[in-house]
C-alpha cells in the first residue's frame, strides 16, 4: 500500500525506522525486534540505505521480508550518491516486483573513506533528481523526502534550506520525514514556513530518545541537532548522580513528552528512530495517548 494514502486514512500514528544489519547471521534477531515492535501498530517502517549503495541489496531484502513475513508496510531509503539511471531503474523494478510502493528519496552522505567527495560529479546530484526520476518513470510510487527543522549543516541559510525542501515537494514528494530535533517549537515553526512557500504535504517529526550521555554528544557531532541547554545540563547532572541508568530514564521521559506534545499540537504522527532496539521505543510508544 502507498504510505501517502495510509497517512490520509490514519492520523495520528507511530512509524519506525530501522537500519539493515550487514551480517545476515544477525537477521533473525533483527526480525525479532521488528516483531516485538509490531505491538505499537506502526503505520509504516523505513529501512535505511548505505552511503554509495553499500547496503542496497540488504535494504531491498529486509523491506521485502518486512512486508511479506511480518506485515509491516516498508519505505525504502534511496540515495542519489552512487546512483545511475540504470541502478535506480533496477532497484525500483525490484520494489515493484516485491509490491513495495514507497520510497524515501535522499541525497545521502559521502561514501566512507572518500576524502573531498564532490557531489557535483554524481549523475544524480540531489534528492530532487531522484524524486524527479521516480515520478517520471514510476508514477505509481509514493515518494517522500527528508526535512530539516534545524537547517542542514551544508545549507548557506535557513531560507535556502526551506526552498530546497519546498523544491522536493514541487518535484513530487508526497510527505516529509524530519531529521531528529529536541525543541518542538522549531518543528511547528518549520511546518508553517513550508506552508508559506506552498508545501502542504504531511511533515512527520523524527524523535530519538537520548539513552546515554555519550550518545547525546555523538548526536550533536553527527547531525548538528541542537540539544536545549537546560536539557543537556539535566542530562549531565543525571549522569553525575546516577550514571547511564539515570540518563536513560530522563531521556525516555523527555522523548515521550516531546512526542506527545507533537501529536497534541497537530503533527500527523511521530517517527521513532529505533536504532534496531526495542526497549526505548516500546516505553515511548506505549505511553502515548492518541
Amino acid at each position: 500500500m502507498r504510505v501517502c494514502d495510509l497517512i490520509e486514512g490514519k492520523s495520528p500514528f507511530i512509524s519506525l525506522e530501522f537500519f539493515p544489519p550487514k551480517e545476515k547471521e544477525v537477521w533473525p534477531k533483527f526480525f525479532e525486534v521488528v516483531d516485538q515492535l509490531k505491538v505499537l501498530n506502526p503505520l509504516f517502517a523505513s529501512v535505511t540505505y548505505g552511503a554509495g549503495g553499500g547496503t542496497q541489496d540488504n535494504t531491498l531484502e529486509i523491506a521485502t521480508q518486512m512486508k511479506r513475513d511480518h506485515g509491516i508496510e516498508p519505505i525504502t531509503h534511496l540515495t542519489s550518491v552512487g546512483a545511475s539511471a540504470d541502478k535506480l531503474d533496477d532497484f525500483l523494478k525490484s520494489l515493484r516486483d516485491a509490491d513495495i510502493q514507497n520510497v524515501l528519496a535522499l541525497r545521502g552522505d559521502p561514501p566512507r573513506g572518500v576524502d573531498d567527495f564532490d557531489f557535483d560529479t554524481q549523475e544524480f546530484k540531489h534528492a530532487t533528481d531522484v524524486i524527479e526520476f521516480i515520478k517520471a518513470h514510476y508514477p505509481e510510487m509514493c515518494v517522500g523526502g527528508a526535512a530539516y527543522p534545524e537547517p542542514h549543516h551544508e545549507s548557506p541559510s535557513i531560507q535556502s534550506d526551506l526552498q530546497m525542501v519546498n523544491k522536493k515537494v514541487q518535484m513530487g514528494a508526497q510527505f516529509l520525514v524530519t531529521q531528529l530535533f529536541f525543541d518542538n517549537r522549531v518543528y511547528f515553526d518549520y511546518v508553517e514556513r513550508l506552508k508559506a512557500l506552498g508545501s502542504y504535504v504531511p511533515v512527520i517529526p523524527g524523535v530519538l530518545p537520548i539513552m546515554t550521555l555519550k550518545s547525546a554528544k555523538f548526536i550533536l557531532g553527527l547531525c548538528g541537532a541542537a540539544i536545549p541547554g537546560k536539557y543537556l545540563s539535566s542530562l549531565e547532572k543525571a549522569h553525575e548522580e546516577g550514571g547511564d541508568d539515570a540518563v536513560y530514564e530522563l531521556g525516555i521521559a523527555y522523548a515521550t513528552r516531546q512526542a506527545q506534545e507533537l501529536i497534541d499540537g497537530g503533527a500527523p504522527g511521530v517517527h521513532l528512530y529505533t536504532l534496531n532496539q526495542t526497549k526505548a521505543c516500546l516505553e515511548i510508544g506505549q505511553n502515548l495517548k492518541f
